[in-house]
């Protein structure tokens, strides 16, 4: 058999790699049909438009970025809202609106160059913000881990899931040698879930209702020619637009992320113009199906970083997968039998991972980071990204991640001076 290295990131399609692809999927499913589920959207069709957006992205991103667009959790408030005072197919108008700013972002990275992103985004903006995309989202894998957001079943069988899933996951990937070693998250996953069934907390009702083969409840734009409607369609995007800020802000520290785990400057090539622009055209693919917004996939990104398989045509698997179980009523409804502390458990390994990332990204940079600028810049974005302070606009909430990251671009662009490397401190004694 021909050795593959698994660590390339250069696009190699092999049918050999779609157990990894569904691995990935699995990965990122959990978070992908929770916010239909939260905002009354379809799941099935959110599958379908992130599989399908995930494809988009990668044709505009010349297959290059081993990245997965999963449902956007930015907007769950304006969703909700949307769905119940205009209906969904208004909505939709709002989240492709909401699509195009990302969009509109990717032509000014393109026209003033990739120098705007550096000035911006330097070292001491983007290894903290990178850290707190992934330290803002493990108390949510702790959540799941306890079945803290179902609550379905006694904390010591739930404890007992994700701590066994996560532990077999370990194990699994130092211990097993060759090819194998790269499902440790697919066996991880089984592991738990036939645990799961062993302990009577998986309930089978859905799946026995659900059709062998059947079309998601794609939902499209209103009528165009109905002028009656125009009024709650401009309200619609006035009220969703301003989600986009902190999706675009995010995408600018998963590129970076996702660049710092395979060794690839993916803000150079195939240019952060270019995946700004595949993440929103992906946006606005979505709502012309009545799918949620799309976005890049932080716990793909951290499960990469774990099974440092950096072919991006992985990702076209999972894509395919996701858009087949979109059609397959009752593989799609199995999946969603999947406890929370079976996903938890997995999660508690792949959100830390992120914050790792962040922490390499400031070591290779070499800056002092205790020089007082860096200390300010720095540990104020740990403060407005962890502190649990939110500014509401509307129906907008600008918290965690996105405040974050504009603090601290904001005093970077503010206070006096500029980075200063060690070896700079080195030089001047």
């Amino acid at each position: 058999m021909e050795k593959y290295d698994f660590s390339n990131p250069d696009y190699n399609l092999r049918l050999r790699d779609i157990p990894f692809g569904i691995q990935f999927l699995f990965v990122a499913f959990g978070a992908t049909v929770l916010v239909p589920i939260l905002t009354g959207l379809d799941p099935l069709v959110t599958l379908f438009t992130a599989g399908l957006g995930t494809l988009l992205f990668q044709y505009i991103t010349k297959w290059k970025v081993p990245v997965f667009l999963g449902s956007s959790f930015a907007y769950i408030p304006a969703i909700a809202y949307g769905v119940q005072t205009w209906g969904i197919p208004t909505t939709m108008i709002g989240l492709c609106a909401a699509g195009f700013v990302k969009m509109g972002a990717s032509r000014i990275i393109k026209y003033y160059g990739i120098g705007v992103i550096h000035r911006i985004f330097p070292p001491i903006v983007i290894g903290p913000v990178i850290m707190i995309i992934g330290l803002a989202l493990v108390p949510i894998g702790g959540k799941m881990s306890q079945d803290l957001f179902v609550e379905s079943m006694p904390i010591a069988t739930a404890l007992w899931l994700s701590m066994s899933t996560l532990a077999v996951m370990i194990i699994w990937y130092f211990f097993v040698k060759g090819i194998a070693r790269h499902f440790a998250i697919l066996i991880a996953l089984a592991w738990g879930y036939i645990w799961s069934i062993v302990l009577g907390v998986v309930s089978f009702v859905a799946v026995a209702k659900a059709s062998w083969i059947m079309v998601p409840n794609f939902t499209l734009f209103f009528n165009f020619w109905d002028v009656n409607v125009w009024g709650s369609a401009i309200l619609a995007v006035i009220t969703i637009i301003f989600s986009a800020i902190a999706p675009t802000v995010e995408h600018v520290g998963d590129v970076f992320t996702i660049s710092g785990i395979t060794g690839r400057d993916y803000v150079k090539d195939p240019g952060m113009h270019r995946t700004m622009l595949g993440d929103g055209a992906a946006t606005c693919l979505a709502s012309l199906f009545g799918g949620p917004p799309n976005t890049t996939y932080s716990e793909v990104t951290g499960a990469i970083a774990l099974t440092r398989i950096f072919n991006p045509a992985v990702m076209t698997w999972a894509a395919l997968a996701a858009i087949s179980f979109a059609f397959l009523g009752k593989l799609g409804a199995l999946l969603g039998t999947i406890p929370d502390p079976v996903k938890g458990g997995i999660m508690m390994a792949v959100f830390p991972a992120i914050a790792v990332v962040g922490a390499n990204v400031i070591n290779k940079s070499k800056i002092d980071i205790l020089h007082p600028r860096n200390i300010i810049i720095g540990g104020q974005a740990f403060a407005f990204g962890l502190s649990g302070l939110a500014i509401k606009v509307g129906m907008m909430n600008i918290e965690k991640i996105a405040l974050a990251a504009i603090v601290s671009i904001a005093l970077h662009l503010i206070l006096p001076g500029k980075e200063v490397s060690l070896s700079q401190i080195d030089e001047e004694g």
